[in-house]
């Protein structure tokens, strides 16, 4: 008879913080936040209520470390497409594109960080304003300076494509977002693609 070798506690128990972590993901994805019970997160990720309680401190807690989860996985997808060094142009439609594609690859996290965090939780609505802070900054890096542009052109740009995203995501449509790479590179180019053509004169106002 074959032994199967016992794996590593902290295996199991980092596996087990993931299935709570995608259960809650999955169910707030499927029926809101208020809507999903504790009930309703040990059954989808088969581990006892003692288990999410060892790890979290209750529904919140598990919600708050799932948006963080999410948001650090978004994040480091757009970073690794951005390749220091490149062209403005080359960064920003890297950027955009490994953007919609873990929104197409990976619905339901999205969904939970882009749509119910907003309204879930005074935190969760924090966390959400700061990810979308971090991603204003990332498209500051190697935008041009010295322009007539706003100083707000990057928070709207990002509030721009997130609404347009959260449109998407709530209509059940987050498979399709990769179709919108073109017009979305478009949109976020505009601005500075107008200062290039005028010289680039002035400074933002």
């Amino acid at each position: 008879m074959t032994i199967r070798p016992e794996l590593p506690r902290e295996f199991v128990a980092e596996h087990k913080r993931r299935r709570m972590i995608d259960a809650i993901a999955d169910l707030t994805a499927e029926q809101g936040y208020e809507a999903t019970k504790i009930a309703d997160i040990v059954r989808q990720a088969a581990v006892a209520r003692k288990t999410l309680y060892d790890n979290f401190d209750g529904k919140e807690d598990l919600f708050l470390s799932a948006l963080d989860t999410a948001q650090a996985e978004m994040r480091a997808a757009v970073e690794e497409g951005c390749e220091p060094g490149s062209s403005l142009e080359d960064r920003i439609a890297a950027g955009l594109g490994a953007l919609l594609e873990f929104i197409a690859a990976h619905p339901a996290p999205s969904r939970m960080l882009m749509v119910e965090a907003i309204s879930a939780t005074p935190s969760s609505a924090r966390l959400y304003e700061a990810s979308v802070g971090r991603f204003v900054d990332l498209l500051r890096v190697g935008a041009p300076t010295g322009t007539d542009l706003p100083e707000t052109i990057e928070e709207s740009l990002v509030g721009g494509v997130g609404w347009i995203l959260q449109q998407l995501i709530r209509r059940g449509e987050a498979g399709s977002a990769p179709q919108l790479l073109p017009e979305l590179v478009q949109f976020v180019l505009s601005p500075y693609a107008s200062v290039a053509e005028r010289g680039g004169a002035g400074r933002r106002k």
